[in-house]
């Protein structure tokens, strides 16, 4: 298996890196855009604010259960909720997962708190355990979870130097194999398609639902495949590429993807589709994919989906949903989900149509 240069890897979880060393830029006049250097470092400033207000109370009244309740300085233990509308099969002795502090170890580096960041390290290496009866989103765990270890080990590594102890030993790695072992039951199905809801402790649960979304499914390979390719275990970023494969061969004539399907018998289930909510970030892990990995099948992928998703769903500057077995229009709705869009539109095309979808 071909491994990915360095810069390609750290590249997911140095993003926000990239982004404040942009708005920290020294600048001789004020940009073009009117962000000249002393506003820069306000907004800097106030991002640093609103990100300890959050952590610190986190810590303060929540930690280690996953999400503060602000409000009340109470917690939840929310990863069982995630993506659970109904709030169904809730674990009765699931006591959360620090999910919080995973998800804020990137920022703590990014911030330059290495301190914290290695004090939430040393905690998660000795008291984390996935071993645990609690049935959980997939595609939730995975983008929080597996994601936040993945990321956090990364940069671990590249500041291992500066650990007190003076030498990362991959202790999130080993906690993110743990973890991600126990995805793989969800992909033995005929199709490859892995179930949307997973028991960490005991697998597929009787009588589970078959029903799942195109970004449940098609949103796993940046860190099935990261995890392959740290740990030398193929199992990982196979099964997150033969889903996706098996995703985009369920595409319509028009090379458009349906919102949700049946991962046993692979046939879509909502045949209107759009930018947003059920598809959305099966569009943004094809480009990621094609940047981290550099694989040409992720960009002939995402594409040849661009062009249908700009001839079918776009209307002017707007998008909306649309019949992917015709192309006609179903809902004209604006939603938050399709606020990505814009983002993914720099690397591939021009300018101006990225500014008319972020003014939109």
């Amino acid at each position: 298996m071909r491994s990915p240069r360095p810069a390609r890897l750290a590249a997911v979880a140095l993003l926000l890196a990239a982004l404040a060393a942009a708005a920290a830029a020294p600048a001789a006049a004020a940009s073009r855009d009117g962000y000249g250097r002393a506003r820069r470092l306000r907004m800097r400033g106030k991002v640093v604010e609103m990100f300890y207000h959050a952590y610190d109370n986190y810590m303060a009244y929540a930690f280690p259960h996953d999400e503060l309740k602000p409000l009340t300085k109470g917690f939840t233990d929310s990863l069982s909720e995630l993506g659970n509308l109904n709030l169904e099969h809730l674990p009765q002795d699931y006591n959360g997962s620090a999910l919080t502090l995973v998800e804020s170890l990137s920022s703590l580096v990014v911030l330059g708190n290495l301190t914290e960041f290695d004090r939430g390290v040393s905690w998660l290496s000795e008291n984390l355990t996935f071993d645990v009866d609690a049935r959980v989103n997939l595609f939730e765990c995975n983008i929080r979870l597996l994601g936040g270890l993945i990321s956090a080990h990364i940069l671990a590594k590249d500041y291992s130097s500066q650990n007190k102890d003076g030498v990362y030993q991959n202790q999130l790695l080993h906690l993110a194999e743990n973890l991600g072992s126990r995805f793989l039951p969800a992909f033995e199905t005929p199709t490859g398609l892995p179930y949307a809801w997973i028991n960490l402790k005991y697998g597929v649960m009787e009588n589970e639902t078959t029903e799942t979304s195109t970004s449940g499914c098609g949103s796993l390979i940046l860190e099935m495949g990261a995890l392959s390719r740290l740990t030398g275990d193929p199992r990982y970023e196979a099964a997150a590429l033969r889903a996706l494969r098996k995703l985009w061969s369920m595409r319509s004539s028009l090379n458009l993807v349906g919102s949700t399907l049946d991962v046993l018998s692979g046939n879509w289930i909502e045949y209107s589709s759009g930018i947003g909510a059920g598809v959305d970030s099966f569009y943004e892990y094809l480009i990621k994919a094609y940047i981290l990995f550099g694989s040409d099948e992720y960009w002939d992928m995402f594409h040849s989906a661009y062009l249908a998703v700009q001839k079918y769903f776009r209307h002017g500057p707007w998008y909306h949903e649309a019949d992917i077995r015709t192309g006609e229009a179903t809902h004209w709705q604006l939603t938050s989900l399709q606020a990505f869009w814009p983002g993914v539109q720099p690397d591939i095309t021009r300018r101006c149509c990225c500014c008319k979808s972020v003014t939109s």
